[in-house]
């Protein structure tokens, strides 16, 4: 991957948001979830599915502090429309784990 400046660093706009909703999405080419998140007042709530159903179930997600790009544009997946990306890293299998922050944090909170 090559080198970025921080000014292409600072485009990318990652905010931490609290999942308010999670619901399973079966019509996901692979396992997924969809989640509403709210990222507090400034950007408000939020859609989006994620390929983590290994190692969360919906009602695990509800109240989850996690993080997301949210000024990338809505991108449709399947019949659903993702309008943030949640952050995560693959575990050894290579399933996701999503990102979030140790203890809890201000919703709409910019990663800096």
């Amino acid at each position: 991957m090559g080198e970025i400046t921080f000014d292409d660093f600072l485009k990318v706009d990652i905010r931490v948001g609290e999942v308010i909703r999670a619901e399973p999405y079966p019509e996901a080419r692979k396992p997924a979830i969809k989640m509403w998140i709210d990222f507090g007042d400034e950007i408000g709530e939020r859609k989006t599915s994620a390929q983590v159903t290994a190692h969360y179930d919906p009602a695990t997600l509800v109240g989850k502090q996690v993080m997301a790009v949210v000024n990338f544009p809505p991108r449709q997946i399947g019949r659903f429309m993702s309008e943030v990306l949640v952050l995560g890293l693959p575990d050894e299998n290579g399933e996701i784990v999503l990102i979030g922050p140790d203890g809890e944090v201000p919703v709409g909170g910019r990663m800096h």
